[in-house]
């Protein structure tokens, strides 16, 4: 059985394009409960780790963002759209891909990445809300395990590898390709077909989600019809995500439609929406002389916001460009003129940890903990700024004091590493490490990392027999995925 592209390609993008439907009420709509197979198919327990394999495989292929604040605007609106929708209690994880492909996706467990490609095309925050609640209705109709019911066979980390190599199809399809035909080296068939059906209910859905968090249920449409326009200046190139997911007027007249039936309003932008457009241009900007004019341009254009934003841009450009002095002007006078904007103030800190100023960034840093105390990815950069001015105890301390969810994130193990290193504890150290390199897909490097820590000196038998457990779970992943390629 060979595999098909354009199904594969389907399976995980989960289109954001819904079949063609009559307009909807706007009363909720409720799905009734048809004996869905899925919920004997896959345990709890199996589908947190299907996910967690799925995340790991895309962070050893692909470029997943790791900037703290960056991650803390897409998990916040992320968080907002789940409360408001249909199962609120689901656990999701949201994350940006840095690539410049137009697309979006959601995988197991509640994985859901945008690519840094169509956040910058957007046009509105509510346009970004309205493709995460289309790929949230997908997660929370169960489609993904319906499509995947015919494929149960598989095992956890070769399914994930699976759905890793078709997201990657619509990423670089040459490398995409060649996972899919190691993948088959090894035996396994796997394939999923989504239907016309789903689609339209993850459409109905993800509007209802959309609405009820107080974003525009118009933008579905307009963000649709735009793409539309903007797909026939591709030419030849056109991306892998609008061949397999054509937008055709029917389609968009459909979703208008529907959004129609809501109340009219206006929906404004967040001041952190803008912020975060701009810092991912800066961070995905392949000249820095091109990014730089960009920002200067709009700088002095405009309403009195979006030239704010183009000067943080403008900030962030120079600091890319290691201008501090320049850079920490523009800071400067953007908090005199906004107090409490915590996006500028941390760009200040982090101006002065940059240029290696570290008594002036750990003392900026410290009074933002203090001003913001529950913004986790301050408390991120915050540990940086403790390592590099030498106070890896109480860097320790932040780290420990962090959130579960938090903590999941790869950087946490990463600078838990770190933070044992400088506190001479190299076993501690390389067992973090190890952790580190499994979350980001490279087991061998874990079992190395773990092999280094047992040959440490003074082990007690808690830490030992942490090593032993470690050790032989990661030589089981490194095994089971030998025999499936």
């Amino acid at each position: 059985m060979k595999f098909k592209p354009s199904a594969i390609t389907l399976a995980l993008s989960l289109a954001l394009f819904p079949a063609p439907q009559q307009a909807v009420e706007i009363t909720k709509i409720e799905l009734p409960d048809m004996g869905d197979s899925s919920g004997a198919l896959i345990t709890p327990a199996e589908e947190k780790e299907f996910g967690e394999a799925f995340f790991r495989s895309l962070h050893s292929q692909i470029s997943i963002n790791q900037d703290a604040e960056i991650q803390h605007y897409i998990q916040t609106i992320g968080e907002k759209l789940v409360a408001n929708s249909d199962a609120p209690s689901n656990p999701f994880h949201f994350f940006v891909v840095l690539e410049d492909d137009i697309n979006a996706f959601a995988g197991p467990g509640g994985y859901i990445g945008v690519n840094s490609g169509l956040i910058l095309i957007t046009e509105a925050e509510s346009e970004l809300a309205s493709v995460m609640a289309h790929e949230i209705a997908h997660v929370t109709q169960r489609h993904l395990y319906r499509a995947y019911e015919a494929s149960s066979r598989l095992s956890i980390p070769t399914a994930a590898a699976s759905l890793a190599a078709i997201l990657l199809g619509t990423q670089s399809p040459a490398l995409g390709q060649a996972a899919i035909v190691a993948i088959q080296a090894g035996s396994v068939q796997f394939q999923i077909d989504f239907t016309r059906e789903n689609e339209a209910e993850a459409d109905r859905v993800g509007m209802q989600t959309l609405a009820a968090s107080q974003y525009d249920p118009r933008s579905m449409p307009t963000f649709f019809e735009r793409l539309q326009q903007s797909s026939r200046y591709y030419g030849q190139n056109i991306p892998e995500f609008l061949r397999t997911h054509p937008v055709t007027a029917s389609r968009i007249s459909d979703t208008r439609g529907r959004a129609e039936t809501y109340p009219y309003k206006q929906y404004p932008d967040s001041l952190g929406y803008q912020l975060a457009k701009a810092k991912i241009r800066v961070l995905t900007g392949k000249d820095n002389a091109d990014t730089l004019k960009y920002f200067q341009s709009r700088s002095i254009q405009g309403t009195t916001e979006q030239r704010t934003v183009a000067r943080y841009g403008l900030g962030l450009s120079e600091l890319n460009m290691q201008k501090y002095n320049e850079a920490e002007a523009i800071f400067e006078q953007l908090i005199k003129e906004y107090p409490n904007q915590p996006q500028y103030i941390t760009a200040l800190a982090r101006t002065a940890l940059e240029s290696k100023n570290y008594t002036v960034a750990l003392a900026r840093y410290k009074k933002l903990t203090e001003q913001f105390p529950n913004n986790e990815a301050i408390k991120l950069e915050y540990v940086t700024s403790l390592l590099k001015a030498g106070k890896p105890e109480l860097a320790r301390k932040t780290l420990l004091s962090l959130k579960p969810k938090t903590q999941q994130q790869p950087i946490y193990s990463q600078l838990l590493a770190q933070v044992y290193s400088d506190l001479n504890h190299p076993a501690e150290s390389h067992r973090y490490l190890a952790e580190y390199y499994y979350a980001t897909g490279q087991t061998k490097d874990a079992i190395l990392q773990i092999k280094l820590a047992q040959k440490s000196k003074g082990l007690n038998f808690q830490l030992s027999a942490i090593l032993n457990e470690r050790l032989s779970f990661f030589l089981n992943q490194e095994e089971e995925a030998r025999l499936n390629r």
